[in-house]
């Protein structure tokens, strides 16, 4: 990696962990995540985004929807980024951008390629009080665009 692109990847960990503190909930319960999953779809068809919005407290599933357009191969992107959360209890995103910045991938840490991806899209919900209790993860767009969608979606839960 160029120092250019090392700054960058910098730059970016310093970002995504500022929107990690930020993105903090009082509580979250099943209809939390009826009305969280429904504004993602929302903004999703807004936007002609042809995403599936995933969203679990633990591993327990509480909103699924699939806009047309996907394939059952955003499901298993959705596994896949969800497995890393659960293991790191950072975004998807922010692991990788982690990864890049040291350069170790997660193959190159033991970790099966087609069980974890460290690829935007999926964030941890976190309680105050309490931490990481769950995933909202988006699979469709570009990495940077569904982890965005995903913290646009976030703010807005956090203010209403």
């Amino acid at each position: 990696m160029t120092a250019t692109g090392s700054t960058a990847v910098a730059e970016l960990v310093v970002q995504l962990e500022a929107e990690q503190r930020e993105l903090v909930l009082t509580r979250f319960d099943n209809d939390d995540a009826w009305r969280l999953g429904v504004l993602l779809v929302d903004l999703a068809r807004e936007r002609g985004a042809a995403v599936t919005v995933d969203i679990r407290r633990g591993s327990h599933q509480l909103f699924h929807y699939a806009l047309p357009g996907t394939s059952a191969d955003n499901d298993s992107w959705i596994e896949r980024k969800c497995r890393v959360v659960a293991r790191f209890g950072d975004s998807s995103y922010l692991v990788g951008a982690r990864g890049r910045l040291a350069g170790r991938s997660l193959p190159e840490r033991g970790m099966d390629p087609l069980q974890y991806a460290d690829h935007g899209g999926s964030v941890p919900i976190v309680i105050a009080g309490v931490g990481a209790v769950g995933t909202v993860t988006v699979s469709g767009l570009p990495q940077a665009d569904d982890h965005a969608l995903v913290v646009e979606a976030l703010r807005h839960f956090t203010t209403t």
